[in-house]
């Protein structure tokens, strides 16, 4: 294991398939000779040994490619592979491709601006104070000056640019030489010259599949690099060909069987529909139109994500893919109209072709279609959407243009993979999916999904009811009793007429405002360990001390002297009406420990450590007669320290950690060390005899320490524990029209109770809920009527901080019940998960946190902490509380 590349792995948090690309990268430059112009054959035969499938290098230097899909992070693997290369093999200069100009300024500033934040060297702490030089294919004739002997040189060009300054040209009748093979005066050569000249330059290849033409191989080959990295997600060249130089392959399809680093695409149509008897234009209408509805969709979704998890907005857009230019113009001028949703996209959608592209507005709004302050939410295109286009926020995508479906599906797929999370899928299925709308092609999708080499064997499938076409939603926030209280209040107070009246009533409710602010910030105040403690008089001091600073902050308040006057009068009403309204959740961050890996002592079976030293020789040979002679070789006697000899060899392991197992390994070695000269005919050979077979020791070691090798599953530590925390609102988008209902209602179809905001509660912390399912309103309904029941609560997604799964997922209870002496925390499953292991693992967590819950709350005269898994099939509405919790 190369602890260089293991640091880098950690620093820039590669995913684990450019991991495997970055570990491949190592272990094959330990392997070829990094020189220029090495013996092909022989650097190729080298890369066989461990990679038979790569046939040829296809240049005249050592290159490999790595065919990764697209929105995995290639980018990042190329600054992973420059790291090392630098930090390893002290390579300091590199060349790096990019196929055309939208890649060329994105590599700039991924590799050159430490403060873009996709800067792809962050975390390297060598490359803080010797920064990599940038040098590019519109400064590179100034370059060569400042050229030291410690920086390291990034040079970066567009394939045009690079091709058309190899080109010659003419001037007046005189024949020019290439822009780049010029003289240079600050170097005293041409950059060609330069960069051909070096011994160490190593080229790196984004988009790789664009530079197997001639002209762009041709060009690469004369800079005479000592190595290659080509990247791609297509290794196939202009004549078909698949690369014969690919070490390494993460495919698209792996990406979406491993469902971790891309969105899950989907293909969708709209139910029961038929397209014979449409014609063209209609049928685009009704797509586009279907494409507005789950755009809209997720955009809700996006919105209600964000605010329940307190992280950035993304605004999705959609992907038009039109025929031609003609084409395009028609379907922009059909959204833009008053016509198409009552003029609601005006403004909204952008045309990228041929025609436009060079129009400054127009690109910028293309560049910046992440940002939210950019309107834009329908992009058309015809063909102008190549490689380098990462935006994460393309949700759907709607191929207008007449081609056969698998292609154009398979080619327009990549645009939109990219997940706008940091990578990663967030859970939500709706955030996690890029849909593909296409409804005459939808079958003959289903067909070629069949194929289990296609990538659409990896797509879901997704109908739309014609019903739910049409429906529009809004977000609503769900508030808590305490807080809507208040809001409620604040309408009253804006009725009251008389304005002294309303003054000191505007008072009152500030007051009560600002002191249910700062409440959840005392929990963590030393000597509260419930919220009946808010009302010691030493807490209240602090907590009306803290209103004022709040109440004076920024221009401050013109009444803050009336208001905290009114907060000290009713501080501890105020107090009490919020126990009464809240459930005693206590704080604590649920995170599973690190795994415990370690090495028993034990003692070195020396069984076979029976070795005798080998004759040494020198074989000579005539490079005229080709004679070969024998010579005894006479060893200086100087072997080092053979202990530290077996050590050294040992660790070799990547599972030997050296600082972790120092004792053990001088122990074991030490033990092989006596056993060996034992067993020697002259014992004054021993050194000898472990530099000749120490690979043989170390893996004797090696295998006996393995088996007395310990793995003990983390488990939870016990967190630190605050008494209560602030009960989160809820988000969730609502039907505008009728879209409430009251929670004894019996909705059908039972598939319809997600639509609907459920009301009328009256001990639960919120007054409007969302439900998943028939049983979660059924259970609703149990914990309202039954008179065990003194408060229940469904918790918003970010009530909870309990982490399972290596700790990559965060539990969302589905209920939080208080009765007299117990809260339950409760978890709703049909009957045939509750033994699944995920339940289980999720189970696991909870119960843990609840036993912590419960040694805190009892321990300051609070409540015990249960938890209980209640199969869907025991539910009803004519059961109790007590009944579901014995089963």
């Amino acid at each position: 294991m190369n602890t260089i590349a293991n640091n880098i792995k950690q620093r820039l948090s590669l995913r684990e398939p450019l991991q495997k690309a970055l570990d491949i990268v190592v272990s094959i430059t330990d392997e070829i000779s990094l020189l220029k112009e090495a013996n092909l054959a022989e650097e190729l035969s080298k890369v066989q040994v461990q990679f038979p499938g790569c046939k040829d290098f296809e240049r005249t230097f050592p290159s490999l490619a790595f065919s990764i899909a697209t929105g995995v992070g290639k980018t990042r693997l190329m600054g992973a592979c420059i790291a090392y290369l630098y930090l390893e093999k002290g390579i300091r200069n590199f060349f790096v491709l990019a196929p055309n100009l939208t890649i060329y300024d994105k590599l700039i500033e991924d590799f050159g601006n430490p403060a873009y934040h996709k800067y792809v060297f962050n975390g390297i702490s060598e490359f803080v104070h010797n920064r990599p030089i940038i040098i590019t294919g519109d400064n590179y004739t100034q370059q060569g000056a400042l050229f030291g002997d410690s920086e390291i040189r990034i040079n970066i060009f567009n394939i045009s640019k690079f091709n058309s300054d190899n080109k010659g040209g003419k001037k007046d009748g005189v024949s020019l030489a290439p822009r780049i093979k010029r003289l240079s005066e600050y170097l005293g050569q041409s950059y060609w010259e330069y960069l051909s000249n070096l011994d160490d330059l190593v080229i790196l290849m984004d988009e790789a599949h664009r530079y197997h033409a001639d002209a762009s191989k041709n060009a690469i080959n004369e800079l005479k690099p000592v190595l290659g990295l080509e990247l791609t997600a297509t290794p196939i060249d202009e004549k078909g060909n698949y690369f014969k130089n690919v070490v390494y392959e993460y495919s698209l399809a792996q990406a979406l069987a491993d469902g971790k680093y891309v969105k899950n695409p989907a293909i969708a149509k709209r139910k029961n529909f038929d397209a014979k008897g449409i014609d063209e234009r209609q049928l685009e209408i009704i797509k586009l139109e279907d494409a507005i509805s789950i755009h809209q969709d997720t955009k809700k979704e996006l919105e209600i994500y964000a605010l329940n998890e307190a992280v950035k907005l993304v605004k999705p857009f959609i992907l038009v893919v039109c025929k031609d230019i003609a084409h395009a113009k028609e379907i922009f001028e059909l959204i833009n109209s008053e016509e198409f949703y009552d003029g609601e996209y005006k403004g909204k959608v952008l045309q990228i072709d041929s025609t436009t592209k060079r129009d400054e507005d127009i690109e910028k709004q293309f560049l910046t279609l992440e940002s939210t302050d950019n309107e834009i939410e329908i992009v058309i295109h015809v063909n102008m959407l190549k490689e380098g286009w990462d935006v994460t926020n393309l949700y759907t995508i709607v191929p207008l243009r007449a081609a056969n479906a698998s292609v154009l599906v398979e080619q327009t797929i990549g645009r939109g993979l990219r997940l706008p999370y940091n990578g990663k899928r967030t859970g939500v299925d709706k955030i996690d999916k890029l849909t593909i709308v296409a409804h005459e092609n939808f079958d003959s999708i289903i067909e070629a999904a069949k194929n289990p080499n296609s990538v659409l064997n990896k797509l879901s499938f997704i109908e739309i009811a014609v019903e739910d076409l049409n429906i529009k939603t809004e977000i609503v926030t769900s508030k808590t009793v305490v807080q809507t209280k208040l809001d409620t209040e604040q309408q009253e107070v804006n009725k009251i007429a008389d304005v002294q009246q309303k003054q000191q009533a505007q008072n009152t409710l500030d007051a009560k405002q600002a002191i249910i602010n700062v409440l959840p910030d005392f929990s963590s105040m030393l000597g509260i360990n419930k919220v009946d403690d808010l009302k010691k008089d030493e807490v209240e001091r602090k907590v009306i001390a803290q209103v004022e600073t709040n109440l004076n902050r920024g221009q401050g308040n013109l009444f803050a002297k009336q208001i905290l006057e009114e907060a000290k009068v009713i501080y501890k009403s105020i107090v009490t009406d919020y126990k009464n309204n809240i459930i005693e959740i206590p704080r604590m961050d649920l995170v599973l420990g690190d795994v415990q890996a370690y090495f028993t002592d034990f003692n070195l079976d020396t069984t076979g450590l029976t070795y005798q030293a080998l004759d040494q020789e020198i074989i000579r040979m005539g490079l005229k007669d080709n004679q070969i002679e024998t010579l005894s070789a006479r060893s200086s006697g100087y072997y080092g320290n053979s202990v530290k000899t077996i050590i050294a060899e040992v660790i070799n392991y990547p599972e030997i950690d050296y600082d972790e197992n120092a004792d053990l390994l001088y122990k074991l070695a030490g033990q092989a060390y006596k056993a060996l000269q034992a067993n020697l005919s002259n014992p004054a050979d021993i050194d000898q005899v472990i530099f000749q077979f120490k690979a043989a020791i170390a893996e004797k070691v090696y295998w006996q320490m393995k088996a007395n090798f310990k793995l003990i599953e983390p488990d939870y530590p016990e967190p630190k524990i605050f008494p209560f925390v602030a009960i989160e609102p809820w988000n969730f988008s609502a039907l505008i029209n009728n879209g409430h209902k009251d929670y004894r209602e019996t909705v059908q179809p039972t598939g319809a109770i997600t639509k609907y905001i459920f009301r009328g509660f009256t001990k639960a912390c919120h007054f409007e809920y969302k439900f998943d399912s028939k049983t979660e309103q059924h259970l609703a309904f149990i914990l309202e009527n039954d008179q065990a029941v003194l408060k229940w609560l469904r918790p918003a997604r970010n009530q909870f901080r309990i982490y399972w799964d290596n700790n990559s997922k965060r539990y969302e209870p589905d209920f939080i019940v208080e009765t007299a002496d117990t809260i339950y925390m409760l978890e709703t499953k049909m009957f045939n998960q509750v033994e699944a292991d995920e339940v289980l693992a999720k189970k696991i967590a909870a119960e843990k946190y609840c036993k912590y819950a419960s040694e805190y709350t009892t321990k300051h005269d609070g409540k015990k902490w249960e938890y209980k898994i209640i199969p869907h099939n025991i539910v009803n509405r004519t059961v109790s509380l007590k009944f579901l919790i014995l089963q």
